[in-house]
């Protein structure tokens, strides 16, 4: 079977100053891909486009803002005239028991975990009829399926986006375009566990946690497959995390 050649696709990554969007947009640049990076700090991603070079744009824009994303897609279709593939990176995970809580730390993983996956989404599709192979990917979390202690809002918005993604690979299949997932168990990030005798630090260092490059070979390896065909999801976890 042989691979899509990705040279000449136009990407739009959020989340991409640092970790998995990072990586992605670095792998994908190296396959050819024209990427738009998208995050809030502004000052990483346009010294990651600057790095990157011509096949690199970047837009700041906060996901959970509507009229933010509507503003970035207006940008990717006057410049690309169209999208191959977005990628739904962008996420906040904050750990500790729910009970001691606070809702707006509720709010702030549900506004970037379900409204940005929904505001980028609603605005990609249309930039994504008739390109052929078109891809919508989203990084859920294997607490998506089994829940995880000290991570109960998190799970819960990664639960929705599983849902959310099952009704809309029946929607869009009919359309030519692909939607997947890829839920990735334990990876070093900058969130949810920066220091030593952080739980979700330790958690990492005992089960050898994934890099960001071990996501990023997942999007492209499902990317890249003929475009009639879907891989509709990718379970990825380190080898010693039982959970």
């Amino acid at each position: 079977m042989k691979m899509q050649n990705l040279a000449g696709k136009i990407a739009v990554i959020t989340g991409a100053s640092s970790g998995i969007g990072e990586a992605s947009a670095r792998l994908l640049v190296s396959e050819g891909v024209n990427v738009i990076l998208v995050a809030r700090r502004k000052d990483r991603i346009d010294r990651l486009a600057a790095e990157l070079g011509s096949q690199a744009v970047s837009f700041m824009a906060d996901v959970a803002d509507e009229k933010q994303v509507a503003a970035l897609f207006d940008f990717v279709e006057q410049k690309f005239g169209g999208l191959d593939l977005l990628f739904n990176n962008a996420g906040v995970g904050i750990n500790g028991a729910f009970a001691g809580s606070l809702s707006p730390d509720w709010h702030k993983q549900i506004d970037t975990n379900i409204y940005g996956v929904l505001n980028c989404t609603h605005a990609a599709i249309p930039l994504m009829k008739d390109r052929s192979g078109a891809m919508i990917s989203t990084v859920s979390s294997t607490g998506g399926r089994a829940g995880a202690s000290g991570w109960a809002v998190y799970c819960a918005t990664k639960f929705a986006v599983i849902g959310f993604h099952d009704s809309l690979r029946k929607e869009l299949g009919v359309q030519g375009i692909r939607v997947a997932l890829i839920e990735p168990g334990a990876v070093w990030t900058e969130w949810g566990g920066t220091t030593e005798n952080d739980p979700a630090h330790q958690h990492r260092e005992q089960v050898n946690a994934l890099q960001p490059e071990d996501i990023a070979q997942a999007l492209v390896y499902s990317f890249a497959q003929p475009a009639g065909v879907l891989v509709g999801e990718i379970l990825v976890r380190p080898v010693r995390q039982l959970d």
